[in-house]
């Protein structure tokens, strides 16, 4: 008879984060000298008028500051955050008043070894560089100008000799799932800290690319907790939180307990989504609950950050587990995992929708419906 396994982590309680979010991303702007297939912010090359002043972002960086201790992490991202001109200074600034600082930059020609080594002078704990395919021609072609794998690649090595932990993430499409292990192999030497694979949600200009299927997905899920096993370096899925379901399934059959699963760096993501633990600020201030959900619940020019995270509808209700729709709802792994509330949202319109990339079927939904209260 088949061992009886728990559905989810017994210790749910603290998978809820009401008070400060772990992660906040902030879009410094838009402007970019990319041109890439799956922009989520359909970057363009100059930047917006309408981006926060120097001003009002050091404004923004001490709200951000007073969530209190320990700070969350921030993210400066892009568009490319190296085209303001005042990006060392907020950085700066950023650092000054405490808040631990990672830099998401793009791949050009503007990450130079000077650039980089003064990203290290000034305090940045990790950058992140994208990575869509094992040769230049076939992340070029993505990225949309030539040049870039190259550009990616020296820039890597740069930060690996200013002692700056890099992640690597990569794309996950159906254009792109075949070039997955080339990519691995790409990177097992790179002395990268993670490997982030983010499986495309379609906004911004990925609405022109597609999706893998769910089934797809489950075996995808399936090959990357194999080579957590052997890989150097960590490795995580991005909006794709059903991973957690099967990377927990997986440790509960080898015999790990529920402490000892938590201690995983999966384990220590569970419940970690859009708006639980994850906030993102668009460079004109808009706040959302991650760069992919674009349904704003305000703007740090006239609202707190701090109060919007803890105290808006939106927030509060994707929080809020019990309150999801379809199998998202009625899922015995809803807590620790919760789907990925922007592509439940970019598939159905409701943020508290089912994300239709899970391939699990939960038994209490056989033959059921929509059992949300309305």
């Amino acid at each position: 008879m088949p061992t009886v396994l728990p559905p989810c982590p017994a210790a749910v309680d603290n998978l809820v984060f009401a008070d400060a979010p772990k992660l906040v991303y902030w879009e410094l702007t838009r402007a970019c000298d990319l041109a890439c297939k799956h922009c989520r912010a359909e970057a363009i090359a100059q930047r917006d008028p309408r981006e926060l002043s120097s001003e009002e972002a050091k404004a923004l960086l001490g709200e951000l500051r007073a969530f209190g201790d320990p700070p969350p992490q921030l993210v400066m991202t892009g568009g490319d955050p190296l085209k303001r001109p005042d990006f060392f200074d907020l950085l700066q600034h950023g650092r000054g008043i405490g808040l631990p600082v990672s830099v998401a930059p793009s791949g050009t020609p503007l990450l130079t070894r000077d650039a980089i080594g003064a990203l290290a002078t000034n305090g940045v704990e990790s950058m992140s560089l994208s990575i869509d395919g094992p040769t230049a021609e076939i992340h070029d072609r993505f990225r949309g100008v030539g040049g870039c794998f190259d550009a990616t690649i020296q820039a890597a090595n740069a930060m690996r000799a200013a002692a700056i932990s890099l992640q690597v993430n990569t794309l996950v499409t159906a254009e792109t799932a075949e070039h997955l292990p080339g990519v691995f192999r790409l990177l097992f030497d790179m002395g990268i800290m993670r490997w982030s694979l983010f499986y495309l949600i379609g906004t911004g200009r990925g609405r022109e690319l597609r999706e893998i299927r769910p089934s797809q997905a489950e075996v995808l899920h399936h090959w990357v907790y194999d080579l957590t096993k052997t890989a150097p370096f960590a490795i995580k899925t991005t909006e794709a939180p059903h991973f957690r379901r099967v990377a927990y399934l997986r440790m509960r059959a080898e015999g790990r307990d529920e402490a000892e699963i938590r201690r995983t760096p999966v384990g220590r993501g569970f419940g970690i989504r859009d708006g639980n633990g994850i906030m993102f600020i668009s460079h004109i201030g808009d706040v959302y609950p991650s760069g992919f959900l674009p349904v704003a619940a305000g703007n740090v020019r006239h609202q707190s950050p701090v109060s919007l995270y803890r105290h808006a509808e939106l927030f509060m209700a994707i929080r809020d587990a019990d309150q999801y729709g379809g199998k998202c709802g009625q899922c015995e792994f809803r807590r620790i995992c919760g789907g990925s509330r922007a592509r439940a949202f970019a598939a159905t319109g409701d943020v508290l929708g089912s994300d239709p990339l899970c391939a699990y079927s939960p038994e209490s939904l056989v033959g059921a419906v929509d059992a949300r209260p309305r």
